[in-house]
This record gives C-alpha cells, structure tokens and sequence, in this order.
C-alpha cells in the first residue's frame, strides 16, 4: 500500500444549518459541490489507500455509489452520530471503530483547497516527524498579528514596544481543521484525534479557507472559478 496504511475519515452529516446543502450543493462547477471536489482530491492523492465516507445524507450516499472507486469505502452513520448536538468526542469514538489499525487521516469537504499534492506532503510529513519525536500532525494557519483579548496583548508586550513590526511578532498557529493525522493507536490510548505531541503543519491562508459560514462559500467559489488555486 503506498499510503502505509493511511486511510481517510471523511464525515459528512446531512443538514448542515448554516450553508443549506452545504457539502453537495453546485460548487465552482462541480455538479455535486464539495463533495465530488473532496472525494476527487482524496482518491487522486497517492499516499492515500482508503477514503472512508461516513454520513447519513441519502443524496450523498446516491452519488458516492456511483464513482465505482476501489478507495472509497461508503459508510452510512447512524443518524444518532449526525446530530448538531453530536460532539467530536462522540465521533472520535466512531472513527476508530471504523478504522481500528493504521493510520488515520481525518478531513472534511469544507476546505477545497487542499488539493492531492497537500494531503501526499502531509502525509509524507507525517511518517518523517514520527522518526523526530511527534506523534501527529495537525494542520495550521500561521497568523503574525497583534493579538489581544480583554486583559491586553497576548504575543507581545508593550512594556518593551507598543507596536513592533509585524515580522518580529511571535507566529501564532490557528488550528484550520484541514487535516488531522494520527495513529489508530492513539486514538484509542488518547481518545483523541491528535496525540500528545502533534507536528504543526502550516498551511498559505487561501489554502485553508474553510467553508463555515455562506459568506465562505460564496468566497471560495469565486476563488476556484479564477484559477488561482489547483484544484
């Protein structure tokens, strides 16, 4: 297996509240959205061996059976796990009765951007900083800015310079949801999706555009329709 037993966790629930359709609406092109795009992206890749898809959305389950792809494995969630309610916790717990060994890539179709060429570095980047003493990897945005909350600066201090030039300022990582990476095994002795040391791999910020809100749809189907960004 070229993917040293990578495989995919893809979950995709059915009524999403904020973006109706969401995951199988029309995108940039693609008949059936973010979905088709995602799934696309996942099987091309070629560290990958399996693409599991979990949702409980017929018209999602209608098109995954008709790929016909070898990698992708259609898995239909109770709808129990497919609540707004439904914690990561709880769908923590799923993944790995889903995928009891080996290692685990966890994504969603909410960030288009992260095309094959990604996910095969991440995973590439995975497997070298396991001989380095991380554990996991995580995917992340680097962000060079003033950041305060309600007590002041939090990644500066204005003691020694009130406003210092961005460049020098500490980089922050925000965690972009694009990719989580880890073992099986971690999985069940952590309960989490991450393991005690996770290699933080940064991603460019168009990179990690991710798909919450309308205004973020409508943003990234303007960005894949100039071509800026291999899809």
């Amino acid at each position: 297996m070229n993917g040293m037993g990578m495989k995919v966790f893809l979950p995709c629930r059915k009524g999403s509240e904020r973006v109706p359709r969401k995951n199988i609406k029309p995108f940039a092109g693609y008949p059936h959205g973010l979905l088709e795009l995602k799934l696309r992206q996942l099987i091309q890749a070629e560290r990958i061996d399996e693409v599991i898809l979990s949702t409980n959305d017929e018209d999602i389950l209608e098109y995954a059976r008709t790929l016909g792809s070898e990698k992708l494995t259609i898995h239909h969630r109770a709808d129990s796990l497919c609540t707004s309610a439904t914690s990561t916790d709880e769908l923590m717990a799923h993944v790995v009765d889903l995928i009891p060994e080996g290692h685990i890539l966890w994504t969603h179709v909410t960030s288009p951007f992260v095309n094959a060429t990604c996910y095969d570095q991440m995973i590439k980047c995975y497997f070298e900083q396991l001989d380095h003493g991380y554990d996991s990897l995580m995917s992340s945005t680097l962000i060079r800015s003033f950041l305060w909350n309600d007590g002041g600066p939090i990644n500066y201090d204005r003691a020694v310079e009130k406003w210092p030039r961005t460049q020098t300022l500490p980089a922050v990582h925000e965690v972009n949801s694009a990719a989580f990476i880890n073992s099986a095994e971690n999985y069940r002795r952590y309960a989490d999706r991450i393991g005690q040391k996770p290699f933080l791999f940064s991603l460019e910020s168009i990179v990690a555009h991710d798909i919450d809100w309308e205004p973020d749809f409508v943003l990234a189907e303007s960005i894949a329709q100039t071509g800026l960004v291999e899809l």
